[in-house]
């Protein structure tokens, strides 16, 4: 039998096998290397992207903010004007009330009686005087409760003095004054009975 030397042959073929392998390793760490760049170029191409927008929304945001406040500032003057032309619109159509209440008060004291402090608070008014006797305080509370301006006249106080004459007295006393919005409810009410 011939013997035949294989072994240069394998040796041969290994060694271009290897080199395959290594050319073939070698380009797919190529591969492989341009593969992780190109990724790393798309990520961070990405991320860049990403915080350009976020850039972008928070400017747009801080504008918007900005806006909002001008919009908050607008509106509290507007409520602040609107207030304002309430309370003089209020001022304007109550002007006529303290000529009323005046009048009414004219009307309702009768001879012998007269005031040395009236103070307003809020819807009653205190009033502070003198009379020639007793019995002309009760006309002025009679007088001051038929009245259509006010209601619920209450004396806290009576005290003889002699100013007036010797059945003189001085006086205090409290009387509300009746809202015209009341006035007109009880004006509807009267012709509801009607």
């Amino acid at each position: 039998m011939a013997k035949i030397n294989l072994l240069p042959w394998r040796e041969a073929y290994r060694a271009e096998k290897k080199k395959e392998f290594v050319t073939l390793l070698g380009m797919v760490l190529i591969f492989a290397a341009v593969a992780a760049f190109g990724w790393d170029r798309v990520v961070n191409s990405q991320i860049d992207s990403q915080v350009s927008r976020n850039q972008l929304l928070k400017t747009e945001i801080a504008k918007l903010d900005k806006q909002v406040k001008e919009i908050d500032e607008l509106t509290k003057r507007r409520q602040n004007l609107l207030d304002r032309i309430k309370v003089i619109q209020e001022v304007q159509g109550n002007r006529p009330e303290i000529v009323k209440i005046y009048d009414e008060f004219v009307r309702a004291v009768p001879d012998g009686v007269y005031f040395t402090e009236m103070e307003r608070k809020a819807e009653s008014i205190s009033l502070v005087g003198f009379a020639k006797s007793n019995s002309r305080v009760s006309v002025l509370m009679r007088r001051l409760d038929a009245s259509y301006k006010f209601t619920e006249p209450n004396l806290t106080k009576v005290e003889a003095n002699d100013a007036l004459g010797e059945n003189g007295s001085q006086f205090e006393m409290q009387v509300k004054i009746v809202q015209p919005n009341t006035e007109q409810a009880s004006d509807e009410a009267s012709e509801g009975e009607a």
